[in-house]
């Protein structure tokens, strides 16, 4: 099992979505890379992300990385539909230097490499959030959601 971390606007979405692809064993909302070491602040340079735990024999970072390509505007800083701030910048976080080099060889390979946002950085500080915010959109389907949840029936991923 390895994890990743994944910040691709309002959290919410981005972990139901996580949550449904193969070789995915949990997800769980959080915030990575800021200041503090509570949730009881504000974001101070936090980005809301979803660590995500992953079975490397069933899904590659490669794959990880085209299913989030799929869920967020690579080209938008700080924004991620209605949802607009530093929190909600896209990224890619580990404390695993393979997995942020492979995520990079990823973006490189790109035509649109130029264009992508997307940060790239190890992972210094997690802050897993508050229980109201685990599992959101499972627990409340009707909550706002910027990313196509659609998505899922396309690629028939249902648990």
């Amino acid at each position: 099992m390895q994890e990743i971390y994944f910040a691709g606007g309002c959290l919410w979405g981005v972990q139901e979505f996580m949550r449904h692809l193969p070789g995915v064993m949990s997800t769980e909302a959080g915030r990575v890379n800021g200041i503090s070491d509570t949730t009881s602040t504000p974001y101070d340079g936090y980005a809301e992300c979803v660590r995500t735990l992953f079975d490397p024999q069933q899904v590659s970072i490669a794959q990880l990385m085209d299913f989030f390509f799929e869920i967020i505007d690579p080209y938008s800083l700080n924004k991620q539909g209605d949802d607009v701030g530093e929190k909600y910048r896209t990224g890619v976080y580990s404390t695993n230097a393979d997995h942020l080099s492979q995520v990079k060889q990823y973006i490189a390979q790109r035509s649109d490499a130029d264009k992508i946002v997307v940060e790239v950085l190890p992972m210094h500080r997690y802050v897993k959030s508050d229980l109201e915010h685990q599992d959101r959109l499972t627990n409340h389907p009707n909550d706002y959601c910027h990313i196509p949840l659609d998505l899922l029936h396309k690629y028939k991923l249902q648990k």
